[in-house]
């Protein structure tokens, strides 16, 4: 699951443009299937969304919530595989935008009916 946080004015209008850009690197970099996008955009207010200094009202903040397993290297590419696609298609500079992923364990996650360790069909690799 990927939440992006954002002035509104600013992230309504690119919402779905960048929707893509995400995925698109999730799937090149970690091999997500195309139907594996969970994507949640929260729009905020100017006045509720305090940012460090430097930045503009472009800045945006993406929490990639994933299953632990994936390589130091391999987060690491999609950071940067992100910085790169979202400044050459949305032409937000990458000191506007801020990356966190959050590992936890198969066991923390719950999605139909099981939780993730239990899930022996997923089409797509952890281990990467």
């Amino acid at each position: 699951m990927i939440i992006i946080y954002g002035i509104k004015e600013r992230l309504n209008p690119i919402k779905a443009q960048l929707s893509d850009v995400i995925h698109r690197c999730m799937q090149t970099v970690l091999g997500l299937p195309e139907d594996k996008r969970a994507h949640r955009f929260i729009p905020m207010d100017k006045d509720d969304f305090y940012y460090p200094g430097g930045r503009t009202d472009a800045y945006t903040v993406i929490e990639i919530h994933m299953m632990s397993g994936r390589q130091v290297d391999t987060q690491k590419q999609l950071i940067k595989t992100l910085f790169q696609e979202i400044e050459t298609q949305l032409f937000i500079s990458p000191s506007d935008i801020e990356i966190t992923i959050h590992e936890q364990a198969p066991y923390q996650w719950g999605f139909r009916g099981m939780t993730g360790d239990e899930a022996r069909d997923l089409n797509y690799k952890v281990n990467v």
